[in-house]
């Protein structure tokens, strides 16, 4: 099974990015977030033509939004609003094998990394919290969790550790409650399975650099996680990094995993 993670920004104006994407890759399923549309208005149609006739979303105008795109039937979970907010942030489903992938767009929380000055730093600790509540009593089914967790939690997740202390998405409290809601369901980190610690690791570049390439100041916001039972069937992970470069791009680059399926 190849699977794919990609935060579009957009589904309706990406569309062409996401159909080189299946072309070129062929994944069988695949996490999108941000796709900031309505229900109503998702392009259900050209994402049937691409191959997926089984595709649950959860969508809000202009804002947030997830879906998840089969070419295999599914069922869909129960949908759930964290922090008591309908934001249309996760969504589940399950195969007829039992395993499970979830789909999580964690909130990025503003600018300013302080609970108390920001309601939006607030809402992604409260909400990484429940995460961590949420899996530390889930289920023993097999399950993979991908999508923008908005926070790169390793020292090589950045291009400095040093001056991104400071900065939402890699200050210590982040990166400690992201490894709580890890270790709540013994989750393995499928990209760091293949790419040492020790390395630098990027899926995301900001559209404020001059020339994000030469610059190479990423962070690894996006993530897939795999319950231990599955570390064994992990095949291969991949950056799809060129994405970045395309006509008018998303400011995250597509993972892409690779699990080899019992029979």
């Amino acid at each position: 099974m190849r699977l794919v993670t990609w935060n579009i920004n957009s589904v309706r104006l990406r569309l062409d990015q996401l159909r080189r994407i299946v072309r070129e890759q062929e994944p069988d399923v695949v996490c999108l977030q941000e796709t900031k549309v309505a229900d109503g208005s998702f392009p259900m149609g050209e994402i049937r033509d691409m191959g997926f006739d089984h595709v649950m979303i959860r969508g809000m105008k202009s804002y947030n939004g997830i879906a998840i795109l089969s070419k295999t039937p599914f069922t869909a979970l129960p949908g759930r609003d964290w922090c008591g907010k309908q934001d249309c942030r996760h969504g589940a489903i399950a195969f007829d094998s039992g395993l499970e992938v979830h789909n999580f767009y964690v909130p990025a929380g503003g600018d300013l990394p302080d609970p108390d000055e920001n309601d939006k730093f607030a809402h992604k600790l409260a909400f990484v919290d429940e995460m961590t509540e949420v899996f530390s009593t889930a289920n023993g089914a097999s399950k993979i969790l991908m999508g923008d967790l908005n926070i790169a939690p390793l020292e090589n997740d950045v291009w400095s550790h040093k001056q991104l202390l400071k900065i939402v998405s890699h200050t210590p409290v982040e990166v400690e409650k992201l490894t709580r809601a890890k270790q709540a369901h013994d989750w393995v980190d499928a990209l760091r399975h293949f790419v040492p610690a020790d390395r630098k690791l990027y899926t995301w570049w900001s559209y404020r650099a001059r020339d994000w390439q030469a610059a190479d100041k990423g962070r690894r916001l996006d993530h897939v996680w795999v319950t231990p039972d599955l570390t064994g069937r992990l095949e291969a992970a991949e950056v799809l990094k060129e994405a970045r470069a395309w006509e008018k791009p998303s400011d995250h680059a597509p993972v892409m995993v690779d699990i080899g399926m019992s029979a």
